[in-house]
């Protein structure tokens, strides 16, 4: 053989080596599991006088609900979450910043773990979300085309919130948390875990501050393993 046939053999075996080396990491990144813990936003001023607001930014935190965050803040730093993330409302950033801070980590602003429009409902009082729960319904039992009255479809919902779990899954953390807000997360967990009980909605609503965890990935699906601090 050839100096020059050795040279570009070496060439051509130096490359399959590198783009299966490359191939072989993409791989192993894109089939990684997490686990990732969503929590619900503490009280704001909307939640304390009864009404329901889902405007972006929306209303601050109330007292108690800047209690609720210090709190969480304590009980949540020991858990080693190494991505901290929350949704444009105001209320989902001030109930992250406590912890953040503890963990010296910034706050990622993601528009897609915003709550669920209200539509023809926002302003109204919190009481008058037991007639919304019609569409949430329809897209927990499969048919996701239902709307909120003035609002949006299932599809559109999960697609929205489902890029942002995408975007917290593509940074690489491992134990990443998510602030975010009641009907959202639990709505899109239920819709995508493998282990649902839609019954949850109801029976153990999330309350200000309250947890869900699930571990997996896009790609191979999630399962639920906690619900408002009750293994599943």
């Amino acid at each position: 053989m050839t100096l020059r046939k050795r040279f570009a053999c070496a060439a051509i075996l130096a490359v399959t080596g590198l783009f299966a080396s490359l191939t072989g990491a993409a791989a192993s990144h894109a089939d990684h599991t997490i686990t990732l813990t969503f929590i619900r936003t503490g009280q704001s001023t909307s939640n304390a006088a009864g009404l329901i607001d889902t405007s972006v930014p929306g209303p601050d935190l109330s007292g108690l609900g800047y209690q609720q965050a210090a709190t969480i803040a304590k009980q949540l730093r020991p858990n080693g979450y190494d991505g901290v993330y929350a949704s444009t409302m105001v209320r989902a950033q001030e109930t992250a910043a406590p912890l953040a801070k503890a963990l010296g980590k910034p706050v990622t602003v993601l528009p897609g773990l915003r709550e669920i429009e209200a539509g023809q409902f926002e302003g109204q009082p919190e009481a008058n979300a037991q007639q919304d729960e019609t569409a949430a319904q329809a897209w927990l039992g499969g048919d996701r085309s239902v709307y909120v009255p003035g609002s949006i479809n299932g599809d559109e919902f999960n697609a929205r919130f489902g890029d942002a779990v995408q975007t917290i899954y593509d940074s690489g953390n491992l134990n990443p948390v998510a602030f975010s807000h009641d009907g959202a997360v639990m709505i899109w967990v239920l819709m995508n875990v493998k282990n649902p009980d839609n019954s949850l909605l109801t029976s153990d609503p999330l309350p200000n501050t309250g947890r869900i965890v699930v571990v997996g990935s896009p790609q191979g699906g999630w399962t639920l393993t906690n619900w408002n601090g009750k293994p599943r």
